[in-house]
């Protein structure tokens, strides 16, 4: 049984920053495509980062790069995602999936398994 539990939500003022972890269980981990989604209110999820099996690879979209860092710790099956200098913008419910033997993806589509999400708010 695949599982994935996001934590470390909140919500922080305009130029903070937060971390937030997936734990991930059930998956080859190590051959595993990891990527995080967000979804504010009235819009489609999208796309934020993604991070090869290795974590030799990531991807960012153009809205946080230089801002979010995605890293992953395969020995504790866990992805990260590093938030600074956050913007009202940013504010959406964070989701992390998982694709594995996946080689690389942004479409939500290619993801098997998510998590259920945690929220980030971000006041101005």
């Amino acid at each position: 049984q695949v599982q994935l539990v996001e934590s470390g939500g909140g919500l922080v003022q305009a130029g903070g920053s937060l971390r937030l972890s997936c734990a991930a269980s059930g998956l080859p981990f190590s051959s595993t495509l990891m990527g995080w989604f967000r979804q504010a209110p009235g819009k489609e999820r999208e796309f934020v980062t993604g991070i090869s099996w290795s974590g030799g690879s990531t991807y960012y979209s153009d809205s946080v790069k230089g801002r979010f860092t995605i890293s992953r710790d395969n020995a504790k099956t866990t992805v990260y995602l590093q938030m600074n200098s956050l913007k009202p913008e940013d504010t959406a419910v964070y989701y992390c999936a998982a694709d594995p033997y996946g080689l690389g993806s942004k479409r939500v589509a290619e993801y098997d398994y998510w998590g259920q999400g945690t929220q980030v708010s971000v006041s101005s």
